[in-house]
């Protein structure tokens, strides 16, 4: 059976004795710094396990508490499952206690237990009064309801009581899914002599094994993981919800810092824009106005931004809102993951909220488009979402690894989502070169008509044309579109009947060239200069310039014989009709068939003494026909050339 892997973190306000509590729990004191000693508050994260009477390791956070290290709070709370909401029985309810678990609640915290702590310094009645007015500051949380134990860290009074509380917490708990890619936003980084480079975190997803390659995010940094640990074990992998110990090989400790993922590579993008929903929290001073620097916390990372508001000026205290996030620094970050907002000044949480798109674009607040847009990314399934972002990304379409980061579905999962749309005939996918593109089917069938429509514009313009080189084509259609869907696309169209590729010339199936009488007429007086002048034919430009009065049609003409293959362009730019080459070939063939070989005086001879400028571009005409071939200074009749 697999291990479980739940997360613990103590919240609540400074000197309400959540690290004495930890210790008290698992032996392990988490003040590990000499200034945390000195003045008796924890300014970092603690950590430290608990095996509960079920055996279950419990992995502890230990957060402070200060008002001043709040951001260390929240790097401490991502990650967390459930959390213990730690109130002092002598004080009761404080600032930090509220903000604490506003962030908890920001951050997707779901279930937890209320620890009144210091039991032994209060009387019974004011314990009862206490957690009463506990008991209606948690009401329209996430923690009404939850259970509720007094404990003396001093004593051990109740301290069982609040394990097997613990224990039956956990126990439903659901585990968080060790698919997908590893990620592991950092909270601790430091060095271990003779190993190097270790870094602290609580796995979000995935799972990593010792040896595999990792990047460190945002900065692009490439190392192998050498060593694991998971609760100061040793281990061959570490999964997702676990308290991990990564020990990287090739990354030095000062290249990292709090605030940056290790995570597998391309598993993340970083971003300078967010599409978020946000809910500014009740307790906030004043609105929220457009525009508004904030600290954006997200993982282990704080980074200044902007809240860009979309659709509205303004967000009151407890209101909601669809806005961008505008980072001073790029952020990796998944979709669905939670984040934090205080402000620049002074430091207090404002709000917070969850990811909509993690690598967005900036948006214009006027066009209400965007407003229904982000709705869309909130509200939508994830059919739809993957479907809008293939329709944002038009004939450019998307390929697999893309869309992956878009929505933050990988692997299978994501196989099976596509296959449905495909299924659904929603979205079209085209595989060239082990590559897999997607494009959403409205687009690509509207292309299709786009083909279509280009031809018949083309015919309608040149009517004695047979059809559009490919390559025009493809240049007369939007710019992003790329070639092997256009050649999907041509193969789609002409397995249909609905257009016909001759070599490279592209025409609809039911583009006719039909002649006017006078235009036949001169088709069949350029063609006979051509047929008459035999085996020295004339200069075309010498031919069209006989028919003065149809100039504008001589070209389009001589053209089409020449599509037609009536009449033949050699090099040089010597123009036969085929009737003429047609008729070398035979009496090559007959001359050869009769003499083992031909000189080029014997050819000349053949055709009746034409010059050197008609005699060797014809010669190497046969050569090209494959009727001849040349050996030496002389041509001998390919094996099969009569035929």
């Amino acid at each position: 059976m697999a291990e479980k892997r739940v997360i613990l973190g103590t919240a609540g306000h400074i000197d309400h004795g959540k690290t004495t509590l930890v210790k008290a729990l698992t032996g392990i004191d988490t003040d590990r710094l000499k200034e945390e000693k000195e003045r008796g508050i924890t300014i970092e994260l603690g950590f430290a396990h608990l095996t509960l009477p079920s055996g279950i390791r419990l992995g502890i956070v230990d957060v402070p508490g200060h008002e001043r290290f709040i951001k260390n709070m929240v790097a401490g709370a991502s990650g967390v499952d459930l959390v213990a909401l730690v109130v002092a029985a002598d004080e009761g309810v404080m600032p930090q206690t509220r903000e604490h678990l506003e962030i908890c609640e920001l951050l997707g915290v779901k279930a937890g237990v209320v620890v009144i702590t210091k039991k032994d310094l209060v009387e019974e009645d004011w314990l009862e009064l206490v957690k009463d007015d506990v008991a209606q500051a948690l009401k329209g949380t996430f923690l009404e309801g939850a259970p509720m134990v007094a404990v003396s860290a001093v004593t051990g009074e109740g301290l069982g009581e609040l394990i097997e509380t613990l224990d039956a917490l956990v126990q439903k708990i659901p585990d968080r899914p060790a698919k997908g890619p590893f990620r592991l936003p950092v909270d601790r980084v430091f060095t271990i002599k003779g190993f190097g480079t270790v870094v602290t975190g609580t796995a979000l997803s995935g799972r990593i094994k010792v040896g595999e390659e990792v990047l460190v995010y945002p900065k692009g940094l490439s190392g192998r993981v050498r060593r694991i640990q998971v609760h100061g074990e040793d281990r061959d992998s570490g999964e997702a919800g676990q308290r991990t110990a990564l020990n990287l090989q090739g990354i030095e400790k000062e290249e990292i810092e709090r605030g940056d993922v290790v995570a597998h590579p391309g598993a993340l993008r970083p971003s300078l824009v967010l599409d978020v929903a946000l809910k500014y929290l009740s307790s906030a001073p004043k609105p929220l106005l457009h525009n508004t620097r904030v600290r954006f916390h997200i993982g282990t990372s704080e980074i200044l931004g902007r809240v860009v508001l979309i659709g509205k000026d303004k967000v009151e205290p407890g209101q909601e809102a669809l806005a961008q996030i505008r980072l001073e620094e790029p952020v990796v970050c998944w979709r669905g993951d939670h984040f934090v907002i205080r402000s620049y000044s002074p430091m207090i949480t404002i709000g917070g909220g969850w990811v909509l798109h993690p690598v967005a674009r900036r948006r214009k607040r006027s066009q209400p488009r965007h407003l229904e847009e982000l709705k869309l990314l909130r509200d939508g399934s994830l059919e739809e979402i993957v479907l809008y972002h293939l329709e944002q990304a038009e004939e450019f379409g998307l390929p697999f690894e893309e869309i992956a980061l878009r929505v933050s579905v990988f692997g299978e999962e994501l196989e099976k989502l596509l296959k449905k749309l495909k299924e659904k005939g929603q979205i079209k996918e085209v595989r060239s070169e082990g590559k897999r593109l997607f494009l959403a089917r409205r687009i690509y069938e509207d292309l299709k008509g786009e083909i279509l429509t280009r031809l018949k514009k083309y015919h309608e313009k040149f009517p004695l044309k047979p059809g559009l080189a490919k390559e025009d084509l493809r240049q007369r259609l939007p710019s992003g579109l790329e070639p092997r869907v256009f050649e999907t696309m041509l193969e789609e169209l002409a397995g249909k009947g609905e257009i016909i590729q001759e070599k490279e010339i592209i025409r609809l199936a039911s583009h006719r060239i039909v002649l006017a009488e006078e235009q036949e007429a001169l088709k069949k007086k350029i063609e006979q200069a051509f047929l008459k002048a035999g085996f020295q034919p004339p200069d075309k430009d010498e031919v069209l310039s006989r028919f003065r009065d149809t100039a504008p049609l001589n070209v389009e003409i001589f053209n089409l014989l020449l599509q037609e293959g009536t009449l033949v362009k050699l090099k040089d730019g010597l123009v036969f009709h085929r009737d003429v080459l047609e008729q070398v070939k035979k009496k090559v063939v007959t001359y050869l068939s009769q003499n083992q070989e031909m000189a080029v005086g014997d050819f000349r001879k053949l055709i009746g003494g034409a010059s050197r400028k008609y005699l060797i571009p014809l010669l190497e005409y046969l050569d090209q026909q494959k009727v001849t071939i040349r050996v030496g200074d002389k041509r001998v009749l390919r094996k099969g050339g009569k035929g």
